[in-house]
C-alpha cells in the first residue's frame, strides 16, 4: 500500500517527497474500513503538512485504491 500512496503523488513534487503522508495514509487505511472517513483524513493529512486542500473525489479515489489492496475487494466511488 505505501508505493501506492507515494505513487499517487498529488501535488506533483514526485514519488519520494511524500514518506511521512504515506505512512499517515497507511496507517489510516489499515484501522479503518470506511472509504469516505479514510478520504477525509487523507485530505487532512495532506493540508497540515502542505496547506493545500486536495479534491475530496481524489481522496476517495485512493481511499479505495487501498482498501482493495487491503482487502481484495471492492468500492463504490
Amino acid at each position: 500500500m505505501i508505493n501506492r500512496v507515494k505513487e499517487w503523488d498529488p501535488l506533483g513534487f514526485g514519488i519520494d517527497f511524500y514518506e511521512t503522508e504515506a505512512c499517515d495514509v497507511v496507517s489510516v487505511a489499515s484501522a479503518f474500513d470506511d472509504a469516505d472517513y479514510i478520504a477525509k483524513k487523507i485530505q487532512n493529512i495532506y493540508l497540515v503538512s502542505f496547506e493545500e486542500r486536495i479534491a475530496i473525489e481524489k481522496c476517495k479515489a485512493l481511499a479505495c485504491e487501498l482498501l482493495v489492496l487491503k482487502e481484495g475487494g471492492s468500492c463504490e466511488l
